[in-house]
C-alpha cells in the first residue's frame, strides 16, 4: 500500500537559528498529535540539514532540496549525495520547477541525480508539472507525461518503486491560485494510468503522488480526499509550524 506523505519545502528561507526553532516546533506538534499513517518530511537548505536532523524525532524525515549530478570532485559550490546522506537525511527533492526554470535543469541532469540518489539510499521526491501557457493550450498531459518519462522511465520497476512523485501545477505555485480538487484528481489519475502503462498495476498502486501547488490548511482536506492524491509538497505553508501541522492533520 502506498504511503501518505506531507513534505515541506522551505526553499531559500530561514537562518540556521530560525530553522532550528521551526523544526523544533514542528517536531513537538507532530509528537503531541500522535500522527500515525502519514510520513512527515522537512526539506531544508543544505546548511540546515545536520542541525535539523539532530532535532527531529523518528516520525519526521529530512530532505535536501537538490543534489549534485556528480559523486565528488572539482565542482565548487555543489553538494553530493554522500554529503547529504552523511547528515542523516533520508530524502532529496529533485526537478522542482524553480530548479528547472532558474537553473536550467535538464532531464539529462535529473536522470543522473535520480540514479546517484537511489544508489546512495536517498529517496528522491521527483517534481514535474506544466506552466500556465501549457495548460491553457491543453498540452498539460503531454508535458507531464514527457517529464516523467524523460526523467524516470530509464529506471527498473524495482528502482522506480523507491521514488516519490510530486505533481506541481507551476501556475499554482506562489500565486495563491490552486488547482481545483477535480483538476488535481484528474491529473493524478492520469499520472497513475501512465505508470500502469509503463510498469504495471502493482507499481502504480504503490507509488505515492503528492500535490504541490499552494496547498493550505483550508484546502488540504478536500485535496487529500481524492483517491489518487497521496499527500502534498508544501511550500509557504511549511514555514509556519501551525499551518504545516494543519495540513498534516488533514488526512
Amino acid at each position: 500500500m502506498r504511503k501518505k506523505i506531507v513534505a515541506g519545502n522551505w526553499k531559500m528561507n530561514n537562518t540556521i537559528e530560525e530553522g532550528i526553532v521551526l523544526a523544533g516546533q514542528i517536531n513537538d506538534l507532530v509528537e503531541k498529535a500522535g500522527i500515525n499513517g502519514v510520513d512527515v518530511v522537512i526539506g531544508t537548505p543544505f546548511v540546515h540539514l545536520t542541525e535539523v536532523n539532530k532535532i527531529v524525532g523518528d516520525k519526521i524525515g529530512v530532505a535536501a532540496q537538490n543534489c549534485a549530478d556528480e559523486t565528488s570532485g572539482a565542482y565548487t559550490g555543489e553538494v553530493s549525495v554522500s554529503m547529504i546522506k552523511s547528515t542523516g537525511s533520508k530524502y532529496v527533492i529533485l526537478g522542482h520547477s524553480e530548479r528547472r526554470e532558474y537553473y536550467n535543469e535538464t532531464s539529462e541532469k535529473l536522470v543522473k541525480k535520480v540514479k546517484l540518489s537511489l544508489e546512495s539510499g536517498l529517496t528522491p521526491i521527483f517534481c514535474f508539472g506544466e506552466v500556465l501557457e501549457e495548460r491553457q493550450s491543453e498540452k498539460h498531459f503531454d508535458v507531464v507525461k514527457g517529464q516523467i518519462a524523460d526523467g524516470l522511465f530509464n529506471l527498473s520497476a524495482e528502482d522506480f518503486g523507491k521514488v516519490v512523485l510530486a505533481y506541481e501545477p507551476v501556475w499554482a505555485i506562489g500565486t495563491g491560485v490552486t488547482a481545483s480538487s477535480d483538476q488535481a484528481q484528474e491529473m493524478h489519475a492520469f499520472i497513475r494510468k501512465t505508470l500502469i502503462e509503463k510498469y504495471g498495476q502493482e507499481v502504480a498502486d504503490n507509488t505515492s503522488i503528492l500535490y504541490g501547488g499552494s496547498c493550505k490548511p483550508s484546502n488540504a482536506k478536500e485535496l487529500f480526499a481524492n483517491a489518487d492524491v497521496d499527500g502534498g509538497l508544501i511550500g509557504g505553508a511549511s514555514l509556519q509550524a501551525e499551518d504545516f501541522m494543519g495540513i498534516i492533520s488533514a488526512f
